[in-house]
């Protein structure tokens, strides 16, 4: 079975344009607008704790937890959701339709004023699915249109269209909520309502390119019989496949600790600079911008030194400066020293990021099946996120410090670089 490659240069990067369209979520949603938000509209003055559904939680507990259960839904939906499309030829359609569900859920947010707590929850969690979703089917399509020597590089130039278009996006809305009165509105409360809009809109928007350039069905597969029947034997050949592989089952366990390790931070930087180190949401803001600017030149720059020194070798070398951030992060307080340290995180976000998919892209054997091995490696990555954001969440509850919940991350890393290096006999190591 023989993988079709396209290698046609406007694929390529109408393909990087989802990575445009859809990074304004991991932007605006997760590290900048939206947690400062949350945590403004469901705080007071001499309390964080809310009620939701009936229970008491600390309100960044109950977010680090919302988190995770979006992560377990896609987690639990995305095999056979995959295995379905990679029978069917639909990848696109079903990409499409959790883009749709995640910039519509994030454009609801508009509604949510903070006596709507559980409104608010469950549109995140739905907006966090669909961004989820979506990029399983995103992902799958890398083995299909660049040849594995240009995985590194297309792999990077995506994830920087992303950091570069999220930051246009979030200029706009920093002198929305910055000075809402320019825009004539209220207050930054309704700016970052509408700034919620506008990421959907953005969103939806962008993905047209990626819908209108994206090849679907390239091998012509014909429906015959019961659809979810064939799916679920498509799944099961292609976890046959993945368990004859020593080298896709140990670098799965590697990418699932190191991985809950770099989400963590991305998901709780932002929260962790407001209790910690005492950030005004200004410099939080500016200190993401900082993480994304960085996270371009980390791209780009962990690509060349893979295609030096190998993907595995390159990627340890990121944990390790993962390891030494966390100890340096757990001791700062100053706001400027913070600003330095999501520069260094961003660097190395950037390099972890597009090397692990491109890494796992490069040992996928010909196949066809490229959505649901993107399946596998995707349940892997939502199952780390879980784990990490419910850890850091659980020791925040048990010990009242997210600092000892960054110590923990740790952890994480170590095994990552232990699993990492018991892989010796690739090409690319």
């Amino acid at each position: 079975m023989s993988t079709k490659i396209i290698s046609d240069k406007k694929v390529i990067n109408g393909w990087c344009f989802y990575d445009w369209a859809n990074s304004v979520y991991a932007l605006v949603m997760t590290a900048t607008i939206f947690p400062i938000y949350f945590n403004d509209v469901t705080s007071t003055e001499t309390s964080d704790i809310i009620s939701v559904f009936g229970r008491n939680y600390i309100n960044t507990e109950i977010y680090s937890y919302t988190l995770s259960a979006a992560f377990l839904i896609v987690a639990l939906m995305s095999p056979m959701l995959s295995s379905i499309a990679d029978y069917s030829g639909k990848k696109k359609s079903f990409m499409k339709f959790f883009c749709y569900l995640g910039a519509l859920s994030c454009m609801s947010l508009f509604f949510f004023d903070g006596t709507n707590i559980e409104f608010g929850l469950i549109a995140f969690l739905l907006t966090t699915v669909g961004f989820s979703g979506s990029i399983v089917f995103y992902n799958s399509f890398l083995p299909e249109i660049a040849p594995p020597e240009e995985h590194d590089k297309v792999s990077a130039r995506g994830f920087s269209f992303g950091y570069f278009g999220s930051l246009i996006l979030l200029a706009v809305n920093l002198s929305m909520v910055m000075k809402p009165e320019m825009y004539g509105l209220a207050d930054k409360g309704e700016a970052a309502r509408i700034a919620f809009l506008l990421v959907g809109i953005w969103w939806i928007g962008f993905a047209q390119i990626t819908f209108m350039r994206l090849p679907d069905n390239v091998y012509n597969r014909k429906i015959t019989g019961n659809i979810f029947f064939k799916g679920y034997e498509e799944f099961l050949l292609v976890w046959r496949e993945l368990k004859k592989s020593r080298l896709l089952i140990t670098f799965l366990m590697a990418f699932f600790f190191f991985n809950a390790g770099v989400q963590t931070v991305i998901y709780m930087a932002t929260n962790f600079g407001t209790k910690e180190i005492g950030a005004a949401p200004d410099l939080l803001i500016v200190a993401i911008m900082v993480i994304q600017v960085f996270g371009i030149v980390g791209a780009y720059g962990f690509s060349r030194l893979s295609g030096k020194f190998g993907n595995i070798k390159t990627l340890m070398v990121i944990m390790s400066i993962y390891i030494a951030l966390c100890i340096w992060v757990y001791f700062i307080y100053g706001e400027n020293i913070f600003v330095i340290a999501a520069g260094l995180v961003g660097f190395v976000m950037g390099g972890s990021q597009a090397l692990s998919r491109s890494t796992y892209s490069k040992m996928l054997p010909e196949t066809e099946d490229h959505a649901t091995f993107f399946s596998i490696y995707d349940v892997m990555e939502k199952l780390s996120v879980v784990m990490g954001t419910l850890v850091f969440g659980l020791m925040e509850h048990w010990t009242g410090s997210m600092r000892n919940s960054i110590a923990i991350l740790m952890v994480f890393f170590v095994i990552g670089i232990i699993l990492l290096s018991r892989i010796k006999k690739w090409k690319y190591a």
